[in-house]
């Protein structure tokens, strides 16, 4: 993690907290990824725009940020068959969790939800396990 400060991760958080929390007051809606792409696979009526836009602009960010600092992207070192294993394990995963991490995370534990209380220890403590384990097996310490 190549130039990692404290304050910037605080500036990046304290920025997708102000990105969440605007966007539910615009729009009354959760900036939950899952949800917001789940609704693009099953439509409804005058649904469709807002979600369009919300993807259109994740997808630009990524470009912008790619094109204004190219030294931020990396390369894969896996193949497109473990990456794809790996999505369809964490599409699972958001599937049984009912949300994922920017949903339960950054917009369910600031309005207090139990359901993402739990959601988030779950998927964090999985997450840190699951990581020790890596390690561990291939040779490093936990």
């Amino acid at each position: 993690m190549e130039g990692f400060t404290p304050l910037s991760a605080l500036a990046g958080g304290a920025l997708i907290g102000l990105a969440a929390s605007l966007f539910l007051y615009a729009n009354g809606r959760i900036a939950g990824i899952s949800g917001v792409y789940s609704g693009l696979l099953h439509p409804k009526a005058g649904d469709i725009a807002w979600r369009m836009a919300f993807v259109g602009g994740l997808l630009a960010a990524g470009v912008i940020g790619g094109l204004v600092e190219p030294s931020a992207i990396g390369t894969a070192d896996r193949s497109v068959a473990a990456t794809a294993a790996a999505g369809l394990l964490v599409g699972f995963g958001v599937r049984m969790g009912n949300g994922c991490t920017s949903g339960h995370g950054v917009c369910g534990l600031t309005r207090f939800s139990r359901r993402s209380f739990v959601a988030t220890l779950a998927f964090m403590g999985t997450g840190m396990l699951t990581a020790s384990l890596v390690q561990a097996l291939r040779g490093g310490a936990l």
